[in-house]
């Protein structure tokens, strides 16, 4: 693609619709220093100097989608607890429609506290229930998601999978059967026990971990042919359009009528966290606008790379996304 071309993508992104659903979490920062162990217990005293909350989860794939551009709806069931109030503020002050974000007194809000010294985690504490949605929650939020799905006519819908219990199979079938009827793109982000649940989508990205764990095989070594083999005993089961497996440092692999391993990008890590928010966002996205799933891949893989440069969950820098393109894509 010329500079052109790459640039003209990213505008014509301000063009479309995103609603994600599935679980949101708060993520927490406390940063300090450590200087000495405590004499209470051999464990490091940490001198806090900094709190700070930031969305997780599906909420971070939702930032990713409005950091590129697009018009973004947030679906999912949270506590109506103060981690809940944040959440949907949070959400708010970042321009995402928070019209589908349920407040539910059966639930609490998924929160994990990473203690940080360093940019090392020391610690992390996670506050939440796995419990799958209660039928008082689930039917109005099927019935209040499919309805805003009818009237505003989104673009795209992406599942975002953490296997803390909104995803439940009645939820996950009748918002797939409902896109497939409206003419939706459908992309999913999925967890081990829901893994075959998302029959018929167009985009299935797992990572290689998930992929294993889902289809109980090896896939040593990493290659084309392996991830060939991979794609098939999904297409099985899954019938979907096409496969999008992110493999850490060995890249991306895409199939759908053709097949390609892309190697990653040589990048300074920081921290992996969100990564794949970020890559299912900016898929999701991208092959919403070209219906070209190497274009997809190829810039998905790019974008995974750059958060890593990046010490937490941070969503995507569009501008600094865009030069990248251009560099590594552009002709």
């Amino acid at each position: 693609m010329t500079k052109e071309e790459i640039t003209g993508l990213f505008r014509k992104i301000a063009g479309l619709h995103v609603v994600v659903v599935g679980d949101v979490m708060l993520d927490n920062y406390w940063w300090g220093d450590v200087d000495r162990v405590s004499p209470e217990a051999p464990v490091p005293v940490v001198m806090l100097k900094k709190r700070e909350s930031r969305m997780g989860g599906a909420a971070n794939v939702a930032m990713n989608c409005k950091a590129l551009g697009a018009k973004v709806t947030l679906a999912s069931v949270v506590g109506k607890d103060h981690e809940g109030h944040l959440l949907k503020d949070m959400a708010e002050q970042e321009g995402i429609d928070t019209s589908l974000l349920m407040l539910s007194n059966d639930r609490i809000t998924t929160t994990k506290t990473r203690i940080m010294s360093r940019s090392q985690h020391i610690l992390r504490m996670d506050d939440e229930t796995t419990e799958e949605l209660t039928t008082k929650d689930e039917h109005p939020f099927i019935d209040k998601l499919l309805k805003y799905l009818q009237m505003q006519k989104p673009d795209v819908l992406i599942f975002e999978d953490y296997n803390k219990g909104v995803l439940k199979e009645n939820v996950i079938e009748r918002t797939i059967d409902h896109c497939r009827e409206i003419g939706m793109v459908v992309a999913v982000d999925p967890k081990k026990k829901n893994f075959l649940a998302y029959k018929g989508v167009t985009i299935f990205k797992p990572n290689l971990k998930e992929v294993r764990e889902g289809l109980n095989i090896t896939l040593n070594p990493v290659n084309k042919a392996n991830m060939d083999k991979a794609h098939k005993a999904l297409h099985a089961e899954l019938k979907h359009e096409i496969t999008f497996v992110t493999l850490s440092e060995h890249g991306v692999y895409y199939s759908n009528s053709k097949s390609e391993l892309i190697p990653s990008h040589l990048r300074s890590i920081a921290d992996v966290s969100g990564a794949g928010d970020t890559v299912i966002a900016t898929a999701s996205i991208i092959y919403t606008l070209t219906k070209d799933p190497a274009m997809m891949a190829n810039i998905s893989n790019i974008a995974g790379g750059l958060v890593c440069e990046d010490v937490g969950v941070v969503p995507i820098n569009k501008k600094r996304l865009m030069e990248e393109c251009v560099r590594l894509l552009g002709t």
